[in-house]
């Protein structure tokens, strides 16, 4: 492999990333969630059987058996393929939606494009392929993410939003300038739903309002709280003043809970997707009664996919699958929409 290609640096990058996420401290510090101050009201008399508590929703059109989607995470490598076929043989046996990482990769060296080409393992969730906001200022445009949509077999597509990340990142990509136009343009060009997402940073109510005036048919805001990519990239760099410049970013970003609350308050009905340090069930059943649609679950999931089937991966989302419903009963909600329009939950 030759590493100056820059083709072969993403690969490589790709690879260091998954090592970096399961063996480092990667996530943020002094910041949290927020959900922690948030409690729901116990309802001793909910008149409804445990049994009767339905998960289903729908995102985009889409029936799924539950609120759930598995975040963006990896692709472009061996190991990648490996993580992402567990990912979506367990999101197709429990109904999870599947964010792909960055497919940059494979728009760049197809030979790559099978690390992220799913569909034959999830045939009936929803599939959002993913691509940085950012390659728009790099050549990017309809067709390169036309063929991310087409390599994937995607419902959706995802512009990712990494400001903080390109900065410290090596290699990264730093030029953001006049991108809502861009962003704007490309909605109305792709013939899938696209929406907006961050990646651990959260999206304020400002920049919530002019993406969906650009279009957005749905943001996932990857608040702060779970993992940080200030984190992440300081571990692979070589200059030492980047690694410390990082330490001052710790606390860097707005947290989960509020971003949901920023979004909603902007829009009723544009999906919103909670994401960002959820750590259990009962995180999410607490950022659907904020607003959210789904709840989406990343690097918490990555150690279970890396083993060598997707039964641990099973276990684990079913274990997330009932802390939900055990919440959404301990409140007397039968339903997701009962759980979203709820009383019961109080900040402490």
């Amino acid at each position: 492999m030759n590493l100056d290609h820059p083709k072969d640096l993403t690969e490589k990058r790709k690879t260091e990333h998954i090592r970096i996420s399961l063996h480092e401290d990667v996530e943020g510090k002094n910041i949290t969630t927020g959900l922690e101050n948030y409690r729901f009201i116990p309802n001793a008399l909910p008149e409804i059987s445990f049994e009767d508590v339905s998960l289903s929703a729908s995102f985009l059109g889409k029936l799924m058996k539950t609120p759930f989607l598995i975040s963006s995470m990896t692709g472009g490598t061996e190991t990648a393929l490996k993580i992402n076929q567990n990912l979506a043989i367990a999101a197709q046996e429990r109904g999870w939606a599947i964010g792909l990482g960055s497919m940059r990769a494979a728009v760049e060296k197809e030979e790559l494009a099978y690390t992220f080409q799913i569909r034959k393992w999830a045939p009936d969730i929803p599939v959002i392929a993913n691509i940085g906001a950012v390659q728009l200022n790099y050549g990017y445009g309809l067709e390169e993410c036309k063929r991310a949509v087409e390599l994937a077999e995607a419902d959706a597509l995802v512009l990712h939003l990494n400001t903080l990340q390109e900065v410290f990142q090596p290699e990264g990509d730093t030029n953001f300038s006049h991108l809502l136009s861009k962003i704007e343009k490309l909605i109305s060009g792709l013939p899938v739903p696209v929406g907006i997402k961050e990646v651990g940073m959260g999206i304020d109510k400002e920049t919530a309002e002019r993406l969906i005036s650009a279009g957005a048919q749905f943001i996932d805001v990857a608040g702060a709280g779970g993992t940080s990519w200030v984190q992440v990239e300081s571990y692979r760099s070589e200059d030492a003043a980047r690694k410390k410049a990082a330490e001052a970013f710790l606390d860097w970003g707005l947290p989960t809970s509020e971003s949901v609350a920023a979004v909603r308050e902007v829009s009723k009905k544009i999906p919103v997707i909670a994401s960002g340090g959820l750590k259990h069930g009962v995180d999410a059943a607490k950022s659907l009664a904020l607003g959210a649609d789904l709840a989406g679950f990343g690097r918490s999931l990555l150690q279970s996919a890396v083993e060598n089937d997707a039964e641990a991966l099973i276990l684990q989302m079913d274990r997330i699958e009932f802390e939900l419903r055990a919440a959404m009963f301990g409140i007397g909600a039968a339903n997701i929409g009962e759980l979203k329009a709820t009383r019961r939950l109080l900040k402490k």
